[in-house]
């Protein structure tokens, strides 16, 4: 009997804090590489499950040269470097779990992201770059790697993202529930599945999450705000958070995305006026409140039994009792409270997106990117000797 397929994902996110690497089995799928159609199409409810999740945290200074990267403050060497230098990084979070897997899918780090043309060089072109060398990778595991996801959807006019929406249908859909999928990285995104169809399926990046609240901790010399701490311990300037809820991007309409190169310190008019403490009650509140809005603007309109909320903001308090009291009487749950791995979820997303690229099958929902048309989002890296 043919093993069901086992695939390896590896994710490091906007919060640029350390990489996921989740192993999952696709029980009654077609095996990697054996055709056939794709499962929504077969009439089959394929499962994916969770086999093993390990997480690496960055080394200090690779993450401190990967945030400078994303704050347009490294010089095309040091982004060169760094494609490699990630690249052996995500090779070595790979070793452990790769023997046991057919396929690797490795999202990247995220440098830049432009998703609307951008015409301020005269090229009026969307853009974007994933750093973390997928040949590296290939050499060191001797396993095929799909690398590379955002760029296919944006040459077919979409905005690169979101691209987990695809993933989170097939495994958080159900039907009669009008479920969100919330990820609080550093940047927050949703995916609102009405039931288990494609038809009405809504995925944007609402703006800030991790980010700001990242950027806060960092004048306390720490990371994140470790169990919400900070952002409790200051005092809320209200009048700032108002200013910055105006902000264009936050009231503009789905399909959206959106990255630090905008949600940063420096871009928050009158944030260097407050004392360190206030800073992080602030942008917590202005973070969180943000969140509520999108809802509130967005999804609530078209019915909504609850959010299910991973990432790393779902750790954080502070954070969540405010997205809980904005967003009353919605229940918003975290995956763990739902029996489902936070940490683990985006990662195995771009598994399965990796595995429908290996096949040739298409991988997107045009209607969340705005594309034209769905694409395989995805580029193949194979080792020597794989075959054609």
């Amino acid at each position: 009997m043919t093993r069901a397929p086992r695939l390896l994902g590896l994710m490091n996110g906007t919060s640029v804090d350390g990489i996921d690497a989740v192993l999952i089995e696709l029980s009654g799928w077609p095996a990697v590489g054996g055709g056939g159609l794709a499962p929504e199409l077969t009439g089959l409810a394929p499962r994916a499950t969770v086999l093993e999740h390990r997480y690496t945290p960055f080394a200090d200074d690779l993450r401190a040269a990967l945030l400078a990267a994303t704050r347009d403050e490294a010089r095309t060497s040091e982004i060169t470097q760094l494609n490699f230098w990630l690249g052996e990084v995500l090779a070595e979070a790979a070793a452990e779990l790769s023997a046991d897997a057919d396929l690797i899918a490795s999202h990247g780090q995220t440098v830049h992201h432009i998703p609307a043309p951008d015409g301020t060089r005269g090229w009026h072109t969307r853009s974007t770059l994933q750093i973390g060398e997928a040949s590296v990778i290939v050499e060191r595991t001797g396993k095929p790697v799909v690398s590379d996801f955002r760029a296919p959807d944006m040459v077919a006019g979409g905005q690169g993202a979101p691209l987990v929406p695809f993933a989170d249908r097939l495994m958080y859909a159900e039907a009669g529930v009008r479920r969100a999928i919330h990820n609080l990285g550093g940047i927050s995104n949703l995916t609102y599945l009405p039931g288990l169809s494609e038809a009405g399926v809504i995925a944007f990046d609402t703006g800030p999450a991790n980010a700001l609240i990242d950027e806060a901790a960092e004048l306390f010399g720490g990371r994140f705000d470790e169990g919400g701490r900070m952002g409790a311990s200051g005092h809320v300037a209200e009048t700032l958070v108002h200013t910055w809820r105006r902000d264009e991007y936050l009231a503009a309409p789905p399909p959206k995305s959106t990255g630090r190169e905008r949600w940063n310190l420096q871009r928050l008019p009158g944030v260097f006026e407050l004392n360190a403490a206030d800073i992080a009650a602030t942008v917590t509140a202005f973070s969180a409140q943000s969140v509520a809005d999108a809802y509130q603007r967005f999804i609530v309109p078209h019915g909504l039994d609850e959010v299910v909320v991973a990432g790393g903001g779902a750790y954080n308090p502070t954070f969540m009792a405010q997205l809980r009291t904005a967003l009353a009487p919605i229940p918003v749950l975290t995956f763990e409270e739902r029996g489902w791995n936070s940490s683990a979820r985006e990662a195995a997303a771009f598994a399965i997106l990796g595995y429908y690229a290996f096949q040739g099958w298409r991988n997107t929902l045009p209607h969340t990117t705005g594309a034209r048309h769905s694409v395989i989002a995805g580029k193949l890296s194979r080792p020597a000797g794989s075959g054609d």
